[in-house]
């Protein structure tokens, strides 16, 4: 088992401390591979217990970060994707359960067949191995991570935000006592022990070769540097420019719903919308409504093209940039388009592949958006904040996915897995 997590800030030398977690980590991973489901999840029951007993001190380090990084001027936004209540560290608990409860998919066999000689071969699911996740902000990517990586039996290197460093050391030090209580290496979840970006660099250069996969979660600055040095592979989304979409045939009170919860619930989540479309055929009736209401009740800043600003003069005027930015915070761009094709071809030009949502009563307009729109979530009549593991039942998720390759979408335990071919003879040569 590992020492307990000290700082490396200041020693001269993290590439040296950054390779020593890196083979930790290996270590850890081939003992996770081959643990129990029984045994993984009496250490899940364990660390959500100690986020419970260690609440106190999680919202004592949480209250430290935050005065912190509200010192240092930062937006309302990133504030709530920091803080942390007696809810949220509840939430957090509760978070890890639900990853308790899911099926194992570590052996799971997805297909098994005979050949013609005898040979019996079946795909079987295995861990990745060692996955770096680098975060910013929300503490509680801490938990749900490492909750996940160890359902999935690989083990996790952690680098959290440096404005959550003292909450994610709190958080980490419920995970590791979860670990140590049920007989697992605590080198299954490692936090980073420093703010220095050179932990950054170190992890996606491999540590030489001990990292399979990183996931960065975080703004577009982070996401872009990773995308751009890792030499691993990456499970990532560079932004969430989510569109909704109000069709000619949508319901104007389905639309005013879903449209306000979708933007207002939470303005700073990945899955919050930032561009409405409306159906021209549905300008007359619906556009005034919704402005309006996200203007007067809502609080939030619109920004449109000539035809929403005609609709109410507190609009200010969408310039080309907005139609491709994620706001992450109470500002929508709305436009007026022609049509089912016209929606889909502006998301085509301007979206992430993240989420995009449709709100109509008609199924084929529906059904044609579903199909054409090239996203990692598309929508159908509810609200782009459900672009969210726990939501999707996964339990929770290490971030949304939006390439191609292997996860695409919420990066639940299942994603977290890979698969090896299990072949067995009995005596079989190839001619």
């Amino acid at each position: 088992m590992t020492a307990p997590l000290k700082s490396i800030e200041g020693t001269g030398d993290i590439a040296a401390a950054m390779a020593g977690i890196g083979r930790q980590a290996r270590a850890a991973a081939r003992t996770l591979a081959l643990s129990p489901a029984a045994q993984k999840d009496r250490a899940l029951d364990l660390m959500a217990a100690a986020v419970r007993a260690q609440k106190t001190q999680i919202l004592a380090a949480n209250a430290e970060d935050l005065a912190e990084t509200r010192a240092a001027g930062a937006s309302s936004a990133l504030l709530d994707r920091l803080a942390l209540n007696e809810a949220r560290v509840e939430a957090i608990a509760a978070g890890i359960e639900t990853v308790r409860g899911l099926p194992d998919p570590v052996g799971q066999v997805t297909e098994s067949w005979t050949r013609p000689n005898g040979m019996t071969i079946e795909r079987v699911r295995v861990p990745l191995g060692v996955i770096g996740i680098i975060y910013e902000s929300r503490p509680n990517v801490t938990a749900d991570a490492g909750a996940l990586c160890l359902k999935s039996g690989n083990a996790a290197i952690l680098r959290g935000g440096s404005d959550s460093t003292r909450s994610s050391r709190a958080i980490h030090a419920a995970l590791a006592e979860g670990l140590r209580d049920a007989g697992l290496p605590e080198a299954a979840i490692q936090l980073v022990p420093t703010r220095d970006r050179a932990a950054v660099g170190a992890m996606l250069g491999g540590l030489d070769g001990n990292i399979d996969v990183i996931v960065p979660r975080g703004g577009k600055s982070l996401v872009a540097r990773v995308q751009a040095e890792a030499r691993v592979p990456v499970f990532a989304h560079l932004e969430g420019v989510v569109h909704i979409f109000i069709d000619k045939a949508a319901s104007l009170a389905m639309a005013k719903t879903l449209v306000l919860n979708a933007k207002m619930r939470r303005t700073g989540v990945c899955g919050a919308v930032e561009t409405l479309l409306v159906d021209r055929a549905a300008a007359p009736t619906h556009l005034k409504p919704l402005v309006e209401m996200l203007l007067d009740d809502a609080g939030c800043e619109i920004r449109g093209d000539k035809a929403v600003q005609a609709a109410d003069g507190r609009v200010k005027p969408a310039s080309e940039s907005d139609w491709g930015t994620e706001f992450l915070d109470a500002i929508l761009a709305v436009k007026v388009v022609d049509g089912l094709d016209a929606a889909i071809a502006h998301i085509a030009r301007y979206g992430s592949h993240h989420t995009d949502a449709i709100i109509t009563d008609d199924a084929a307009a529906a059904e044609k958006f579903l199909a054409e729109v090239d996203s990692a979530i598309v929508l159908h009549n509810a609200s782009t904040q459900f672009a969210d593991g726990g939501e999707f039942g996964f339990g929770a998720e290490i971030g949304i996915a939006t390439g191609r390759l292997h996860a695409r979408g919420p990066v639940g335990a299942e994603q977290l897995t890979t698969f090896k071919y299990r072949i067995r003879g009995n005596g079989q040569i190839r001619p």
